[in-house]
């Protein structure tokens, strides 16, 4: 099997979340990671679709949200930006997304360590749009934590990230039913 993981990361914490779930997913076989831009949609060939982002301002980043995360990183000497915060962002990215034609998949995000109801999750969006393309979920939505909008992620996030792409690839192995 093939899994692709897709993520837009500012700060690099989604992108080290992201590198995570990979790990996790190795035993399905082949699995790649990258950015917005270095994976483009039109060109997604594999069995499981995961795709994640940051969460700003309840949901998915805008181009609003990822200049005013760019000049918060300009204006700080401690918050550093992501080597793919320039790529384009998921809102973009999923519009060009073909259709999966039942393929699984799997959304997550990160978000600050506030409840949702005060934080929003840009999971449930990215969700969202894969089923609306067509995409069947694998795996209830995710979200991994940071402290502050700017990171680190809270302490065992990542083993958390790895046991969540090891819970899919299990899943995808056993051709359990996809999430509905």
């Amino acid at each position: 099997m093939r899994a692709v993981v897709v993520f837009e990361s500012m700060y690099g914490n989604t992108h080290a979340v992201a590198d995570e779930i990979a790990t996790g997913l190795a035993g399905l076989g082949e699995v790649v990671v990258g950015s917005t831009d270095q994976i483009p949609p039109t060109a997604f060939d594999g069995d499981l679709l995961v795709v994640g982002g940051p969460t700003h301002v309840h949901g998915m980043s805008s181009k609003s949200s990822r200049h005013a995360a760019a000049e918060a990183a300009e204006a700080d000497p401690e918050l550093d930006l992501d080597e793919n915060a320039n790529a384009p962002g998921l809102r973009s990215w999923l519009k060009q997304l073909p259709d999966g034609k039942g393929t699984a998949a799997a959304a997550y995000d990160t978000r600050i360590n506030q409840p949702t109801l005060i934080t929003g999750a840009a999971a449930k969006g990215i969700a969202k749009r894969l089923r609306r393309h067509g995409y069947a979920l694998a795996g209830d939505p995710m979200s991994f934590l940071v402290a502050d909008s700017g990171g680190p992620l809270i302490e065992g996030e990542l083993e958390r990230a790895r046991a969540w792409g090891e819970h899919l690839a299990t899943r995808l192995a056993a051709g359990a039913p996809v999430v509905e």
